[in-house]
């Protein structure tokens, strides 16, 4: 009987991975922390995924699309780009001719929730829920974990998806370049007077940035990054406060705002591992790349990446019986190094650029905005946002 892979983490990229070797019929092993009933049915943590075509796409081919009700799915027609009170704007969608949005908007919760579903009904997955690993060993023909009870699992490969803070890489030896930003993240759900168009609002201004996401006609999720210390004055506003707060600081855009659920605080990280795989192991998702959100491409990286993945560790499988080949994993290594890095460099120089409050980090943000307005620049920037290939 062939070994299983061991995947530890079943947030998306686990789950993803797990269910596309499954469908081939490699067995897995899928160890994760929370409870069965909590990655059956996950609470709401504030986060929406803007998905591009690419991911929706490898949503369908794993059959979890369909387990998202269509009510949930939310079109993103375009995406505009502000700077601090510049009447300059930058305004990114699909060309005229193309009849589809940039891409479509679902909660975290949502996704995690479908692809637990069709994970469920695979044989080939075992899943080790309320369970973490104590320590880790790879060996030339195999990989093992010992668990947190005591007991140990063995497999021809250990996959790390659980998440940026990764406690499997430590464990592995993989350094991870770690960047604390020392500001947070609130998103949350708010109701808002003036309709949004379907339009996505990204708003760099002086000390925040702001971004609000369409949902429902006047329903939005809006995204506040602040200092850690004012981020987390807000987060500890009543509804009444919060409701006047919003309203202020997205300067009335879309008129009167009324929280519709309590405001999640992420503190901001991002990190980038060393290396992507060891020695019967490789790392997925978060664990391998941890974007920053102001592009919105952590999640479809990370997807694109267990895509990859899968079809690298089954070609292998295939020809040589070992999901572990080390060969398979270098090129898995070398290929998601160069879907990842150029956008994960690109992502922190933005950042870089758009909350430096200095006068001329405003003027250099005004001349980038009038750059990227030139039709090639803007086709270009657009490809990016729509598709994240694997």
């Amino acid at each position: 009987m062939a070994k299983p892979v061991l995947i530890v983490g079943a947030g998306p990229a686990g789950l993803a991975l797990a269910i596309g070797l499954a469908r081939v019929d490699v067995p897995v092993t899928l160890i994760e922390r929370m409870l069965e009933e909590e990655l059956a049915d996950p609470a709401f943590d504030g986060r929406e995924i803007a998905l591009t075509h690419s991911s929706i796409a490898a949503l369908k081919r794993l059959g979890a699309w369909q387990n998202i009700p269509s009510g949930r799915i939310y079109p993103l027609a375009s995406a505009r780009v502000l700077n601090g009170k510049s009447p300059l704007a930058l305004t990114l969608g699909p060309p005229r001719f193309k009849a589809q949005p940039l891409g479509m908007l679902v909660s975290n919760c949502d996704i995690r929730r479908a692809l637990f579903e069709t994970a469920r009904k695979l044989p080939a997955i075992e899943l080790l829920a309320g369970r973490a690993t104590r320590s880790t060993t790879t060996g030339k023909s195999e990989a093992r974990i010992e668990l947190d009870d005591g007991d140990t699992c063995a497999g021809s490969l250990l996959v790390a998806a659980d998440s940026r803070f990764s406690e499997l890489r430590a464990q592995l030896g993989i350094a991870a370049s770690m960047n604390r930003l020392g500001k947070s993240m609130l998103v949350g759900r708010v109701a808002i007077e003036r309709h949004h168009g379907s339009i996505a609002t990204e708003w760099f201004d002086n000390g925040q940035t702001l971004a609000l996401l369409p949902l429902g006609s006047h329903e939005a999720s809006v995204v506040v990054t602040l200092r850690d210390s004012e981020a987390q004055r807000l987060a500890a506003m009543d509804d009444c406060n919060l409701a006047e707060e919003l309203t202020r600081r997205f300067a009335r855009r879309f008129g009167e705002m009324r929280p519709l659920t309590r405001l999640h605080l992420y503190p901001l990280t991002t990190s980038y591992a060393r290396h992507f795989v060891a020695p019967r192991a490789v790392l997925v998702g978060d664990a391998a790349v941890g974007m920053h959100p102001v592009t919105a491409h952590g999640f479809n990286l990370g997807l694109a990446g267990t895509e990859r993945l899968t079809r690298l560790v089954t070609s292998g499988f295939g020809s040589s019986g070992d999901p572990g080949n080390f060969r398979v994993l270098r090129r898995f290594e070398a290929g998601h190094r160069l879907a990842t890095w150029p956008l994960y460099a690109a992502t922190n120089a933005i950042v870089g650029l758009y909350t430096d409050d200095r006068p001329t980090g405003r003027l250099a943000r005004n001349a980038g905005l009038l750059a990227s307005g030139f039709p090639p620049v803007r086709s270009a920037v657009t490809r990016i946002l729509m598709r994240s290939r694997a």
